[in-house]
């Protein structure tokens, strides 16, 4: 271990960790943090790649000083949005806290009650937790969370980016606020996030008013790893293709996969579960073909906890070769030691998440690996123009020409989250047991994460869950819980702020593989893809929603509850700018050239480079280049015009309309004014989109939906911007 400054900073049973890890040297990231974060003095966002010290940078300093300090109480709060991250991170961690002799508790929903009794009777060390369980915590046993956060020293906040913008994110918000008022002092909070754009906007999100406590913002990008790209593209029959004729045109995508990935320890990324399970059985199907052992295996949130760490050891063990077909649930920073390569099989939806995929690979120094398999449709007389630009390929090629310039999303959290406010509201009535409606708003919205709600909404809100029994107002002022509000906090799922459907339970000889969502159900003699298997359902208990199954031979998988992610709209000017400079890059094998170079002959023989829109029959296609937010919301606007349109993958197609018809529509919003978000609203058939929104008044929750998701000022200047 090479000494420098930081390092001597450091406590001495820390640094002997160091030396028993076999430290060659800290890091980059470790250096940069390890005085701010020993200040103790500031909030702090720590920012790098993946695999490049993050949680080191964070934990080394803060076990330092709680090794000094040695505070009464726990020292250390750690809040991730994944429980098996809480387990990864308790291996990691759990060595550091025996050299300073604190203890390393793991506290959610599958950890032994043993072991939380333990932390009951002598609260000490580290807590590792998820903001549900530190939901039901403040719930439960207020009393308790006093003693045991009085003089806590730190809150560490892993995969701080995955967070922002989310229902969850806003009740983390409101969690921590809640603690700092309740041991009356504000707790230093230190971040962990991947990089983002405007990094000064993620530290905002930090607390409620940034502005009352330092900040520090610590970027380090590392020496930076070679990059090595591929991208194999496959041509699939066109949607209207008969069933023979989709057969003799499937692009054998899995023997390619299974041909290249082989013999390695590989993450390939689906985009959807159902996609995970089919692609996993397929690969899985392969090896029992060629009498060989199983290398494949699907990893998602509805498996079982079990099959999911099974799978985890395996890649981090590294004995045998083994790929993973997952979703975004390998994307974060659970350890699975080095991977040869990272596949996708669909275009990444934004550059942070395709940059947390990269940093899977080419750790110790060697290079990072991606390869992408992408699917196009061939072109018939009705393919639509999202196919024939190749939409899906140049994607691709967008979100990988901005993630080796380290162009990144900013991080957005402007939404007004009035579900989580909902749950909040009750949730704090339930520990105190009784408080004012201006204490409430005093603690949520005027210090809190819910600044944007005036005292009149927030009046409006109560007084609507008044109206439906969930609280009641007693003779002193105090709001109580009503009965129907009693039930909905009593209930093991009322921690969550995002919306839980219930499940049914996947079980076979006695063993638990899953759930899958109620809304979804499976019926008796079903054939289904689960855990990169085949099953046929021998009997369905609804009361205990419970489904026994049995191997079977045959199936599909079952459909899983779930929306796609947003693209920006730095992804969008990235693929107006591929196809106006029509260059290739070097990683394209001959079919996705041939895909890329039909889509860019697309575009220029319709003349987009010189137009936003295009007519082709009766439909004129509308070309925005804007991310979904302003592209949905331009359709929306449209269709307030009294314009037929209807909106996919960035194009607004809009039917029995002309050139003139529609220059006339964006001349009049321009000059006249457009509608407001409140007044499109009015056109959404349905605005119970999260958890509690059902116990909004209707104004309440249309003006929660419309702040979410339209963007008029983004979309008038879209139109301004517009050439037709």
């Amino acid at each position: 271990m090479q000494p420098c400054r930081e390092f001597e900073m450091l406590h001495r049973d820390v640094q002997r960790w160091i030396y028993s890890e076999g430290f060659a040297q800290l890091r980059e990231i470790q250096i940069k943090a390890i005085p701010h974060v020993l200040a103790a003095d500031a909030d702090v966002v720590i920012s790098a790649s993946t695999a490049s010290g993050k949680t080191e940078a964070a934990f080394l300093p803060a076990c330092s000083k709680i090794a000094q300090d040695k505070p009464q109480g726990i020292g250390i709060l750690y809040l991730s949005p994944l429980k098996a991250l809480i387990n990864d991170q308790q291996r990691r961690i759990e060595r550091l806290g025996d050299c300073i002799g604190v203890p390393v508790t793991p506290w959610h929903g599958d950890v032994l009650q043993s072991l939380k009794d333990k932390q009951k009777q002598n609260p000490s060390g580290i807590l590792l937790t998820t903001p549900e369980s530190l939901e039901a915590m403040l719930m439960r046993s207020m009393g308790w969370c006093l003693k045991a956060f009085s003089s806590l020293c730190y809150i560490i906040i892993d995969e701080f980016h995955a967070f922002i913008g989310l229902e969850r994110g806003r009740q983390m918000q409101s969690l921590l606020h809640r603690i700092e008022f309740l041991v009356g002092r504000k707790i230093p909070r230190i971040a962990l996030s991947a990089t983002l754009e405007n990094m000064a906007c993620v530290v905002s999100c930090l607390r409620p008013r940034p502005t009352d406590f330092p900040q520090h913002i610590i970027v380090a990008e590392g020496p930076g790893r070679e990059l090595r790209i591929k991208l194999t593209g496959y041509r699939s029959a066109a949607p209207d293709a008969s069933a023979q004729d989709a057969q003799d045109h499937a692009p054998d995508m899995a023997a390619d996969l299974y041909k290249t990935l082989r013999g390695k320890t590989q993450l390939v990324f689906s985009n959807s579960r159902a996609s995970t399970e089919e692609l996993a059985a397929k690969l899985a199907k392969r090896c029992a073909q060629e009498g060989m052992p199983n290398e494949f295996f699907p990893h998602h949130g509805s498996l079982s906890q079990d099959l999911r760490e099974s799978l985890e050891t395996r890649l981090r063990e590294g004995k045998l070769p083994t790929s993973a077909v997952c979703t975004v649930t390998l994307e974060l920073g659970i350890d699975i030691g080095s991977v040869d390569a990272v596949a996708l099989v669909a275009a990444p939806h934004s550059v942070a998440s395709l940059r947390q995929r990269v940093g899977r690979s080419g750790r110790r120094d060697k290079p990072s690996i991606l390869r992408l398999y992408i699917a196009e449709n061939a072109i018939s007389d009705k393919t639509h123009l999202s196919d024939r630009l190749r939409l899906e390929t140049v994607q691709c090629l967008a979100a990988i020409h901005l993630l080796l310039k380290k162009g990144y999303e900013p991080a957005q959290d402007d939404a007004c989250h009035l579900s989580t406010l909902i749950q909040q509201t009750l949730s704090i009535i339930a520990q105190y047991g009784g408080v004012r409606a201006t204490q409430l708003y005093a603690l949520l919205c005027d210090t809190g994460p819910f600044r944007q709600v005036s005292q009149k909404q927030y009046i409006s809100l109560l007084r609507s869950l008044g109206e439906q029994d969930l609280i009641i107002q007693m003779g002193d002022g105090q709001l109580t819980l009503g009965t129907r509000g009693e039930k909905l906090v009593g209930h093991y799922t009322f921690y969550a702020a995002f919306m839980t459907p219930e499940e049914y339970r996947l079980e076979c000889d006695g063993k638990i593989l899953g759930t899958i969502p109620f809304s979804n159900p499976l019926i008796h003699g079903q054939n289904i893809i689960f855990a990169g298997k085949y099953w046929t359902v021998l009997a369905i208990d609804d009361e205990k929603k419970w489904i026994k199954l049995a191997r079977g031979h045959a199936g599909s998988p079952p459909r899983f509850d779930g929306s796609g992610m947003r693209v920006h709209d730095i992804i969008r000017m990235a693929m107006r700018e591929i196809y106006i400079n029509q260059t290739l890059p070097p990683y394209l094998d001959a079919t996705a050239i041939k895909s890329v170079t039909e889509g860019m002959e697309t575009f220029h023989a319709l003349g987009l480079a010189k137009t936003n829109a295009t007519q082709i029959g009766t439909t004129l296609h509308v070309l925005p280049w804007c991310g979904d937010r302003i592209t949905s919301t331009l359709a929306m606007m449209f269709r307030y015009a009294d314009l037929k349109s209807d909106y996919s993958g960035g194009i607004i197609d809009i039917s029995d309309c002309t050139l003139q018809k529609f220059s006339k529509t964006i001349e009049n919003f321009i000059k006249n004014g457009s509608p407001t978000a409140e007044m499109l609203v009015k056109q959404v058939k349905n605005t119970i989109v999260q958890k509690h929104d059902k116990f909004l008044p209707s104004d309440l929750r249309e003006f929660a939906y419309a702040k979410e998701h339209f963007d008029v000022e983004g979309a008038i200047q879209s139109m301004i911007d517009m050439k037709i």
